[in-house]
């Protein structure tokens, strides 16, 4: 017998089932809205130009060889994506209070941040957005049962509790009943969190809502986590994806550390850059006291020395590369802005196409959200029968990527979600 005869079966990951059977289907009008991944407007992955330029050079280079990067990765990577995080002329920069390590996209910097967190500076609770990317509906833990088959999501609650923290706990967010923030409920929330809890945030684009704080609710958040003494750490996966504006995506950590906030920020690149499979990744930290800088570096570098060793170098070579050559640095702001415009535009259409069929109910949040994702506020039964009827493939929790919608299927989309959400009203 196999010393392995006991191990259990893994439930799936429930996007990845989705993204499975939305491909083993045949039907021709399928449409995938599950995947957090850009589509161009006939539905292909896009490689940003800039990019192709930017591996084109890299390849002629015959200075560059395949040696190992120390643990804490590319230091020209890291130095311009924290001047990219932060801005290039952010006091915490100057003052030498800012720094950066390449981790594997933004889920290896959260970790790594969760780690250095919990073993190295003793925090012990965290507060998760309810809902939040990579959080599961925390009554049922980590699985879920759907027509008789179990779903597991990789979460944010999961990261956490495999990061040893005794205590993880969730603030409110979305208000289900009327779509939109349940800003009241946040900040009631985080008043009651106990001192020294870590609180994740969203800088931009909040996965899966598609709703942001205002500048001014902001600064209300600021308030009571530096009254409550709570500690941020931003997870920033959209900046520039989001609005199209680099500076307006990352107001939220921009004023937190104009605040003297210290803080984490875990930037992901797979988006932005279009760099999906190549995990490059920043974690950004800013601290008070820069004699601190040492010993954390020194402590974050055995965390990633026991994990994975140290990081890859393409990745964060075409981002150097780009980042670093301003003509290239404004190509890739005119990608951005391409792809930022088309999400706008197709949140539009949709909405405008529900309207116009008289779908019941009210539609307009769909283009008061921003970013990749929008939550719509569908049900489960309105999900359940547009992936069984319609082939329109989708999360449960009625969370679609707006990346998947284009002009040539938008008009069959919203078809598809009046017919569902006219068969299956709302309560």
């Amino acid at each position: 017998m196999s010393r392995f005869a006991e191990v259990p079966a893994a439930p799936p990951v429930e996007i990845f089932a989705l993204s499975k059977a939305y491909k083993e289907d045949t039907f021709p009008n399928k449409v995938d809205l599950g995947i957090g991944a850009y589509r161009t407007n006939e539905g292909k992955p896009w490689i940003l130009p800039v990019v192709r330029q930017a591996e084109l050079a890299i390849a002629a280079d015959d200075s560059l060889n395949h040696e190992y990067l120390g643990q804490l990765g590319d230091e020209k990577f890291s130095k311009l994506a924290t001047e990219t995080l932060l801005g290039a002329d952010s006091v915490a920069i100057k003052e030498g209070r800012a720094f950066g390590i390449q981790a594997l996209s933004g889920t290896g910097a959260l970790r790594i941040g969760a780690d250095f967190l919990r073993r190295c500076a003793g925090f012990k609770t965290v507060y998760i957005s309810d809902p939040s990317w990579r959080t599961v509906d925390h009554h049922f833990k980590y699985i879920k049962i759907i027509n008789n088959r179990v779903f597991v999501t990789a979460n944010h609650k999961l990261l956490f509790n495999h990061a040893n923290y005794p205590e993880i706990k969730f603030y409110r967010y979305w208000d289900a009943n009327n779509l939109k923030l349940d800003f009241d409920g946040l900040i009631e929330d985080l008043q009651n969190a106990p001192e020294d809890s870590v609180v994740i945030l969203h800088c931009c684009a909040h996965n899966p809502t598609g709703i942001d704080p205002t500048n001014e609710q902001w600064e209300q958040i600021a308030n009571v986590m530096q009254e409550r003494k709570l500690f941020p750490f931003f997870d920033i996966a959209y900046q520039g994806f989001a609005s199209g504006d680099l500076e307006r995506d990352s107001y939220a950590i921009r004023y937190f550390v104009s605040r003297g906030f210290e803080l984490l920020g875990a930037q992901s690149f797979a988006k932005n850059f279009g760099l999906y499979n190549e995990r490059i990744g920043n974690l950004t930290v800013v601290v008070n006291d820069k004699s601190t800088i040492a010993n954390i570096k020194g402590q974050i570098t055995l965390l990633v020395r026991g994990n994975y060793s140290n990081p890859p170098a393409h990745g964060s070579r075409i981002v150097s590369k780009i980042l670093s050559d301003n003509k290239l640095h404004e190509e890739w702001k005119h990608n951005i802005k391409l792809m930022s415009t088309r999400i706008i535009d197709m949140r539009n259409a949709l909405r405008n196409k529900l309207e116009e069929l008289g779908t019941p109910g009210k539609w307009d949040h769909i283009t008061t959200q921003i970013g990749m994702f929008s939550y719509t506020g569908l049900n489960q039964k309105q999900v359940q029968y547009l992936v069984q009827e319609h082939h329109v493939y989708l999360p449960k929790d009625g969370r679609i990527s707006i990346c998947g919608i284009n002009t040539n299927n938008v008009e069959y989309v919203a078809k598809a979600i009046h017919d569902a959400v006219t068969k299956f009203p709302n309560a």
